[in-house]
């Protein structure tokens, strides 16, 4: 059994910056690919970022990359989420999510983890 939990939300003033961290609890968190999602009020989950369980691959959505990025310190349990030049569009609940390496199913796909973080609020003002 994996535990995440997501940590860093917040309310910023559009173009400003946020780090979100997941702190994961439980044996195998450096096995583990990590994804962050995002679901606004009204919308479905949707992909934002994802790390591969060595940290030597990561991707993004269109939506937020250049300005966003996913690190994971293995000694920490912990993978993160650098959010820079917010937008108010990026306003939603984020949370992070487990699967296994090698697993199958996209990475972008939400059915592909596992285990879930009950998330953080990020709220950007315009």
């Amino acid at each position: 059994q994996v535990q995440l939990v997501e940590s860093g939300g917040g309310l910023v003033q559009a173009g400003g910056s946020l780090r979100l961290s997941c702190a994961a609890s439980g044996r195998g968190f450096s096995t583990f690919d990590m994804g962050w999602f995002r679901q606004a009020p009204g919308k479905e989950r949707e992909f934002v970022a994802a790390i591969t369980w060595s940290g030597g691959n990561t991707i993004y959505a269109d939506s937020v990359k250049g300005r966003f990025t996913i690190s994971r310190d293995n000694a920490k349990n912990t993978v993160y989420l650098q959010m820079n030049s917010l937008k108010p569009e990026d306003t939603a609940v984020y949370y992070c999510a487990s699967r296994r390496r090698y697993g199958s199913g996209s990475y972008y796909s939400k059915g592909s983890y596992d285990y879930w973080g009950q998330g953080t609020q990020v709220t950007v003002s315009s």
